[in-house]
């Protein structure tokens, strides 16, 4: 059993690095060996991660005899290439990193706050508690970069509603079908949590759910029912979060059942997981969103477009930490940059505080009495 340590990186202010989206924790030796995969050669290699050609070999060759297991095939005139045993090192270390996305943004999350305070006492913070999205994740670095720290905490989205309704948070995100019917799954779901005037909606982003599925798309899955008439292996979400609401949503309406589904049972925290189990191949498919996708190198199946929202309490519209976001949401520079991430795209309402009613048609105004 290898041990493993953990440490974390201060950047001084104006050196800020653009985090690894797939490791958001590095280790040297998956670097090196994602490196040689990549490249094909120990130079080329070394030349991608900044170091000389000399330490990656001997590097390499030490990391060799610490783990008793060869890394590299090194056969003289022909390119670098892993061996099974780190292939299988890589897509292990990737599959728990994935599966702890949420867990490790939480802990980086809490470490900036804590550290803003000290470095920047007039800093603004915000406390968020959301579905899991890629987006949110680029969101809190650029916010970074404007004095707003976003303490941002990934869960379901149903929990994220909670948490904000109990005072956890200041501010939740969740997602729902385009104009889903009043009495569908998700409308039964959300409707007893959020409350008309006491709950404001600030426009966010669309994006698209899919199947995700190998490069390739071997099994030439379209739809769920291609999913459960080829019998392949499906990849779900946890309970509570806004895929698995959408999934089950679906089957009702397709006319299927959890058991038609190989895999219904197998649950994963995110969509970077989804997708990291599914490039590991560990499962066929998968619901979730193009950029985890486009990260793990999958194909992507779009199916079904969705709004994803912020949510906080009327009152909280006026605290400074919510101005400052919705400022920032509506800014050229941060809608130019979600525009270049994968299955999302911006609207003109960004930012924009809107109504339950006027975006979610579960609720309906009381007609009046004539005559």
């Amino acid at each position: 059993m290898q041990h493993i340590d953990f440490s974390y990186h201060l950047a001084p202010p104006g050196q800020e690095t653009r985090r690894n989206r797939q490791s958001p924790l590095r280790n040297p030796l998956m670097d090196l060996l994602q490196a040689v995969r990549q490249s094909g050669s120990i130079a080329a290699a070394a030349k991608s991660v900044g170091l000389s050609y000399r330490h990656v070999w001997g590097e390499l060759k030490r990391w060799e005899q610490g783990l008793g297991q060869a890394l590299i095939v090194w056969e003289k005139g022909q390119p670098a290439r892993l061996t099974g045993f780190a292939d299988k090192l890589l897509w292990a270390e990737r599959q728990a990193q994935a599966r702890l996305a949420p867990q490790i943004s939480a802990l980086q999350a809490e470490l900036e706050k804590t550290f803003a305070v000290a470095f920047d006492p007039a800093h603004q913070a915000l406390a968020i508690y959301a579905s899991h999205d890629d987006a949110l994740v680029m969101l809190r670095e650029t916010a970074a970069t404007q004095s707003l720290h976003l303490d941002l905490r990934f869960c379901g989205s149903v929990d994220a509603i909670r948490a904000l309704n109990e005072g956890r948070c200041h501010v939740a995100g969740f997602h729902a079908p385009w104009q889903p019917d009043a009495n569908s799954l998700v409308a039964r779901t959300y409707k007893p949590l959020l409350k008309p005037g006491q709950h404001k909606l600030i426009g966010f982003a669309t994006r698209e759910q899919g199947l995700m599925v190998a490069a390739g798309n071997p099994w030439r899955l379209q739809s769920l029912v291609d999913v459960a008439r080829a019998k392949v292996r499906y990849v779900n979400r946890s309970p509570g979060t806004g895929t698995r609401l959408l999934l089950d949503q679906c089957l009702e309406g397709l006319g299927l059942v959890a058991s038609d589904l190989m895999g219904y049972a197998h649950e994963e925290n995110s969509h970077t997981a989804v997708a990291a189990c599914i490039a590991a191949g560990q499962a066929d498919a998968g619901l979730g969103i193009a950029s985890a996708a486009a990260t793990h190198g999958l194909d992507f199946v779009p199916l079904y477009p969705e709004r994803y929202w912020l949510v906080c309490l009327a009152p909280a519209l006026d605290s400074e930490p919510v101005k400052q976001l919705r400022a920032l949401l509506g800014a050229p520079a941060w809608l130019a940059g979600l525009q270049t991430m994968a299955g999302y795209t911006t609207h003109n309402d960004s930012g924009q505080v809107q109504s339950l009613r006027s975006m979610l048609p579960w609720w309906r105004f009381k007609s009046q009495r004539t005559g």
